[in-house]
């Protein structure tokens, strides 16, 4: 017995000696390193690259002198781009809201459904998380044959049903071009928001429900006053990321209404812009007004984007 307890000591000794303490730091440098490495490669040598090219005028590749504030002043006071920037702001500002309000709407709906009844979840968020699984560019190309108004099934529809006065040219008309890719984008995406309210939504104990219905709130008030101000946090990484996301579309813009936005650039948004300063209508100072522009959608993004998470964080901690 005694002999036992000795090999036990002995081998306890042995294994706590053959442990090496290994410091924190090195633990997370292990697995922290590789990230910061492919997010300095890929995200902050572009960016610093692009802030130091907009400082610059080009003769094509060749830098050609130091040109301070010189591109930034030709994206506002230079013809055709003062007009463009502002018509591509003024559509992606109508473009983030359409979207915001339709996917996130619907996102919400379809979590708030599926958190309650639950039959048939697991198919119902594969197939409403799809589409955004698939490249926007394929998307948009897709819905430009659906709604091509000489062999789209679209209007091949609307005909056979009566409705010709419905079959319009969808994407060849001003009026209707930037809602139906507003449509399209929100259709593609709003599997993203319904996946992250229904995960908010599980987290919500149940008893904060029955505490409501003990005091006599309706649905509509327990959802108010209860699920709502509690969804605040998944709210707030749902309007940034919908922000990010709309304010950096190109793909299926592109694919929709082409490098100009058509029909007559009612549907041009800065992703586009930026497209046809670096490779199409920028001339040898291409480098110099894209990299201009790029540093200026970043500032804008990051900065609306800190704005809002910092509202976001103050109503979440007002329910602390």
């Amino acid at each position: 017995m005694v002999q036992t307890g000795r090999l036990s000591a002995r081998r306890a000794a042995r294994t706590g000696a053959g442990r090496r303490y290994v410091p924190r730091w090195r633990v997370l440098a292990v697995f922290l390193l590789p990230a910061l490495l492919l997010y300095s490669v890929f995200i902050v040598y572009p960016l610093v690259t692009a802030l130091d090219y907009s400082f610059f005028e080009w003769r094509g590749i060749r830098q050609a002198g130091f040109a301070g504030l010189g591109n930034y002043r030709d994206l506002f006071g230079v013809y055709p781009y003062d007009q463009q920037l502002w018509r591509a702001f003024g559509h992606n500002a109508l473009f983030f809201a359409g979207t915001m309000l339709i996917q996130n709407t619907f996102g919400l709906l379809f979590a708030l459904l599926l958190h309650r009844y639950g039959r048939g979840k697991r198919f119902l968020q594969a197939a409403f998380t799809t589409p955004y699984l698939v490249d926007p560019l394929v998307v948009g190309y897709l819905w430009s044959l659906l709604l091509n108004p000489t062999f789209g099934p679209v209007n091949s529809l609307l005909d056979a049903a009566g409705l010709d006065s419905w079959a319009l040219p969808w994407l060849g008309d001003t009026r209707t071009a930037l809602p139906i890719v507003i449509v399209v984008n929100a259709w593609q995406w709003v599997g993203f928001p319904m996946l992250l309210f229904s995960a908010a939504l599980a987290g919500i104990p149940a008893e904060y429900h029955e505490a409501a219905r003990v005091d006599g709130a309706s649905a509509r008030q327990a959802f108010r006053r209860v699920t709502l101000p509690l969804l605040t946090p998944a709210i707030g990484v749902v309007s940034v990321l919908t922000f990010i996301g709309n304010f950096n579309a190109f793909g299926l813009v592109y694919a929709m209404a082409g490098s100009t936005g058509s029909p007559a650039g009612s549907t041009d948004v800065l992703g586009l812009l930026f497209y046809r300063v670096a490779f199409v209508e920028g001339g040898t100072e291409a480098i110099g007004r894209s990299s201009a522009l790029a540093v200026l959608m970043f500032v804008f993004i990051f900065g609306v984007s800190l704005l809002a998470g910092s509202y976001f964080r103050r109503r979440e901690r007002r329910l602390l």
